[in-house]
């Protein structure tokens, strides 16, 4: 073994150790007040654990690959047994420890066998599951049926149906991704449920503001209608949650910029400051929304009380029909005519405004002048905008319809008079 080689084993070896040395430090902290010699395994124990994996592994490597599997075999036992008579002696039987020391072998065995930063990664990941022990204990306790159900549909939907659908475009037009969609369905649900346990947890200020946020970062159309629906549901907190689409909205304009300058640097002069004017007005009535809406007219909090943690069916229709406009969008972008682009805009500001701006920003500058490109995505926005202020009016009613519309109504005339009155220009590259 030359010298190289030696220097990366030196630093596998140290990258097991420090993987036994992490989950040793939280097994031992768990086990503070456990006397001297009254407990299985500790701080050196699980440092030693890591490290024995890393040596197992280089021998095993270095000579036959069965050497491995019989130091494995060999630990397990001997970990087991002296487990087994810990749980007689104090009359508890988890099977935490044994896991947590099998892993730590098995992850300081890869570190030097594999990749070094998923072992890291992993051992990150056990030692924070390690712990949270109480709080997730807590958590499953006061878990209502409804809920175990809505984290089981998600976790189906992002591991067992997304990585079987095709990461490719299927239809003849190059358009339409299943795995995008069904990511996009995903995020849409997930945001959902976001709300639902940030209100839980942080009460439904704060709460609305995080579900907004995160509603913000996915589909600010998703957030406007689980939020007009509870609105309509409980009226006396259309104030905040009025606040909170305005926030979502504010999100939605950020994402947009981001989205088409990270694909077209060029469009920054054509979106910057006009929508820039949009999402600052939309900021102070949701600054002003948030804080005053969260309280009745006598005085008394405004409460939600959110039963369902998030509505799969809505999150699939949204999901389709941000699908089809994006097969719409391909198709109107092959004539050379900018009009049906801006109808294009207009319709798909209706439903979201994703799909057409990934398809602008992506023909910008090559297909599509960059104002005509700007200009479609500032119409979608706009659009956007008021068709959320209708579908609140229109679920809700007046008492989340009408301060929605007056913000959102300010909030397009800022950008229109950005776009008409103030100059454009390029970030510098």
């Amino acid at each position: 073994m030359d010298s190289m080689d030696q220097d990366d084993l030196f630093r596998r070896l140290a990258v097991a150790l420090a993987i036994g040395l992490l989950v040793g430090l939280e097994r031992g902290w768990q086990l503070r007040e456990e006397a001297e010699g009254e407990r299985t395994a500790g701080l050196r124990t699980y440092a030693l654990t890591g490290l024995l994996g890393g040596i197992s592994a280089a021998l095993s490597a270095a000579s036959h690959p069965m050497l491995l599997a019989a130091a494995l075999v060999s630990f397990t036992a001997a970990f087991v047994v002296f487990a087994s008579l810990e749980a007689k002696s104090e009359h508890n039987f988890s099977a935490t420890g044994v896991v947590a020391a099998i892993l730590t072998f098995v992850l300081g065995a890869y570190a030097v066998l594999g990749n070094q930063l998923v072992a890291v990664a992993a051992a990150v990941a056990m030692a924070v599951l390690l712990a949270l022990k109480e709080p997730l204990h807590v958590w499953v306790r006061r878990l209502s049926w409804l809920e175990l159900r809505a984290v089981l549909v998600l976790l189906a939907m992002s591991f067992l149906l997304l990585p079987v659908l095709p990461d490719r475009t299927i239809d003849p037009w190059d358009a339409i991704n299943p795995w995008q969609i069904w990511l996009l369905a995903i995020l849409i649900a997930g945001v959902s449920f976001v709300g639902y346990v940030a209100v839980k947890s942080l009460g439904d200020q704060a709460g609305i503001a995080v579900a907004a946020v995160a509603g913000g970062a996915t589909s600010s159309t998703a957030t406007t209608l689980s939020f007009a629906r509870l609105a309509r549901e409980q009226p006396q907190a259309s104030g905040v949650l009025a606040g909170g689409i305005m926030l979502a909205g504010v999100v939605m304009m950020v994402r947009v910029v981001a989205i088409a300058v990270a694909l077209a640097p060029a469009l920054s002069g054509e979106l910057l400051l006009s929508i820039a004017a949009g999402a600052l007005a939309l900021f102070g009535a949701s600054a002003y929304l948030m804080l005053a809406g969260g309280v009745r007219a006598g005085g008394e909090a405004a409460r939600l009380d959110l039963k369902n943690p998030f509505d799969v069916a809505s999150a699939l229709k949204l999901a389709a029909l941000i699908a089809i406009i994006m097969l719409l969008a391909k198709l109107l972008s092959t004539g050379s005519s900018n009009k049906g682009i801006y109808l294009l805009a207009a319709i798909s500001g209706i439903a979201d405004v994703d799909a057409l701006t990934l398809s602008m920003a992506q023909l910008a500058g090559t297909r599509l002048e960059l104002a005509d490109a700007g200009n479609a995505i500032i119409i979608a926005v706009a659009v956007n905008t008021a068709a959320k202020a209708t579908m609140a009016a229109t679920i809700a009613g007046w008492r989340l319809g009408i301060p929605v519309a007056a913000a959102s109504a300010v909030a397009i005339a800022a950008i229109a008079a950005a776009q008409l009155l103030l100059p454009r220009w390029p970030l510098p590259s």
